[in-house]
């Protein structure tokens, strides 16, 4: 099967949506199950997890919603305040949902550049593992340090990075990027998303040669075991559409064995987020 790892589903609203700043005007619309599985079926995807895009027990409900509806959403990576002292509440409350397989944070939002090693947060993590939830960070590089210290004291939680930590592409940093990524892919619970990668480049002008350095050394840092197939539909179309998405995954991976390949544009996902 081929699964989409990470994509999202929203009614548009400019308040609860105003990261969708003006240069993303194209994707200020409702975007919902029936719009992806026409492009699903026109690129040949069999199934998706979605992912949350608004941190409220809300979002996570809606996406239940529509998990509960439509069978090729196979999964929900949904929010709760990790937080929270009676965070154990909630996830008890979806542990009862088959499709709920795991939690994110809009960390790359907070200020506090330390926000993943915050007591709260990581008692929060802690009650994880009880319920076989993983964890999604989604982050920016200047956060990779505390990303580092975050994922050694947790080793019996599967985390994966979302979008390869959002690596500067526009700008041409790759080296501080790269360290990072390859000292986090030493601790074997983590794995890494390929998605979100020309939202990271520019818009208008980038090419799969400019985006091949950074594919480059997430390969060969978590190796094809640990790496997952993602589009970030539908905020990729603000870069270019799903087919492209796709194409820079495929075309990067066409020299790998059939097993690699089938692992990066499936297999991993459903043994990451237990499909």
């Amino acid at each position: 099967m081929v699964i989409d790892s990470h994509q999202h589903f929203w009614h548009y609203e400019p308040a609860k949506h105003s990261w969708i700043d003006d240069d993303m005007s194209a994707i200020r619309r409702d975007f919902l199950p029936a719009d992806l599985q026409k492009v699903y079926r026109e690129n040949g995807i069999d199934a998706c997890v979605a992912v949350q895009a608004d941190q409220t027990l809300v979002e996570t409900d809606f996406l239940i919603d529509l998990a509960d509806k439509n069978d090729f959403i196979k999964g929900v990576v949904g929010w709760v305040d990790l937080r929270n002292e009676s965070v154990n509440t909630d996830l008890e409350k979806y542990s009862h949902h088959q499709k709920v397989k795991g939690f994110r944070h809009v960390v790359q939002g907070e200020p506090d550049h330390n926000f993943l090693l915050r007591s709260n947060f990581s008692r929060g993590i802690s009650a994880l593992e009880k319920y076989n939830y993983t964890y999604d960070i989604l982050i920016f590089p200047h956060q990779l340090g505390a990303t580092l210290e975050f994922v050694k004291r947790f080793p019996n939680q599967k985390f994966v990075i979302d979008h390869m930590a959002k690596p500067y592409i526009k700008d041409g940093f790759f080296d501080g990027w790269a360290n990072q990524m390859q000292a986090i892919a030493k601790y074997e619970n983590v794995f890494c998303k390929v998605s979100g990668m020309i939202t990271e480049a520019d818009y208008n002008t980038w090419t799969e040669a400019q985006l091949s350095p950074y594919l480059d050394l997430v390969f060969s840092a978590f190796g094809t075991d640990r790496i997952l197939y993602g589009s970030d539909w539908p905020v990729c179309l603000v870069a270019g559409n799903y087919n492209q998405v796709k194409n820079i995954v495929t075309n990067f991976i066409a020299a790998l064995s059939e097993d690699e390949k089938a692992k990066v544009m499936g297999e991993n996902a459903i043994k990451f987020y237990n499909l």
